[in-house]
């Protein structure tokens, strides 16, 4: 049997993405229509929406999608390097927006901090350490990649993690990184590079405010993993309030 799909100039004015947006606004398209929205038209037997809906289904959703490059885009169901292109754009203009973001909001909870970083590690299929440095507010000065790969190859030394903090003059700092398995649980090599690293932040007179575990949010876990929450990171012997004293 021969099933017909409908072409985006066959939908009524009022449905088509980017009629929708202007008339709705962004928020009123689904994820498959704001992607039809960047690819304009779409490839032999299916739409732009039909191909948007087609790459989340096969990518297990935007954030996986997100993490893929052109040369991995290039020829999927017919997408030429154009197509593939814009879309591996629009996804990292939404990353720099989510970066600026990050610098205008406080670090005042371990939520604060997996709701700014699961959207730049989450759909990472490699671990990767990051550090945020911090202000006396909490808010976010500087982010930066420490390592890339698994921590148990390539462990940070507590000397290269506080260096940055000292060359900055931070007040304090964040220490980030996922599990690609999607379970925040903390392992052994986990647990022994923070304690390391929290000696070593006491000593120089650092606030290390957290280290938090990025994993998937689930039905039974929020999708990560606070060090500090879990009674696993001491309270240093800077405080935020000295701290605030020094400002």
């Amino acid at each position: 049997m021969c099933h017909h799909r409908m072409a985006i100039s066959d939908l009524p004015y009022g449905a088509r993405p980017r009629e929708k947006m202007a008339a709705e606004g962004p928020e009123a398209l689904t994820d498959e229509e704001l992607i039809a929205v960047f690819l304009r038209v779409g490839v032999k037997g299916q739409s732009a929406v039909d191909l948007g809906r087609k790459l989340l289904e096969d990518h297990g959703g935007l954030i996986a999608l997100g993490g893929l490059g052109v040369r991995q885009l290039c020829g999927y169901h017919g997408l030429g390097i154009a197509k593939a292109a814009q879309l591996v754009a629009s996804f990292e203009l939404g990353a720099r927006v989510a970066r600026e973001k990050m610098h205008l909001k406080q670090l005042d909870g371990p939520k604060a901090v997996f709701e700014i970083f699961f959207p730049q590690v989450g759909h990472l299929q490699h671990e990767t350490l990051r550090i945020a440095l911090i202000d006396v507010r909490l808010r976010v000065t500087r982010s930066l990649v420490l390592t890339e790969g698994s921590l148990n190859e390539t462990v940070a030394h507590p000397r290269d993690i506080l260096h940055p903090v000292v060359l900055h003059k931070a007040y304090g700092f964040v220490l980030i990184h996922n599990h690609p398995s999607g379970d925040p649980s903390p392992s052994r090599a986990d647990r022994e590079m923070t304690e390391r690293v929290a000696r070593a932040a006491d000593f120089l007179g650092v606030y290390f405010l957290d280290h938090i575990i990025i994993g998937r949010p689930g039905n039974e876990q929020e999708g990560y993993f606070s060090f500090r929450e879990a009674g696993l990171l001491k309270a240093s012997s800077l405080s935020v309030s000295s701290l605030e004293s020094q400002e």
